[in-house]
């Protein structure tokens, strides 16, 4: 994802996303332990989208604007 289509949603919407991103990283970790997983860039690319909603997260906390 985008961080400019991440900015657009409110943070009930990225806590929602960021607990299905978790998810899907935990998958596939297990995937990748059990030698089923193909594309591994997958487990970085998933890792990048939880940082960037938890940066988006802590900077509207913090109340900084870009």
């Amino acid at each position: 994802m985008k961080p400019v289509e991440i900015r657009n949603m409110s943070n009930e919407e990225l806590l929602k996303l960021l607990e299905e991103k978790k998810r899907t990283l935990m998958n596939l970790r297990f995937q990748n332990a059990m030698g089923e997983l193909r594309d591994f860039s997958l487990i970085q690319k998933t890792k990048r989208d939880i940082a960037r909603i938890k940066t988006i997260l802590r900077e509207r906390e913090l109340g900084i604007r870009r």
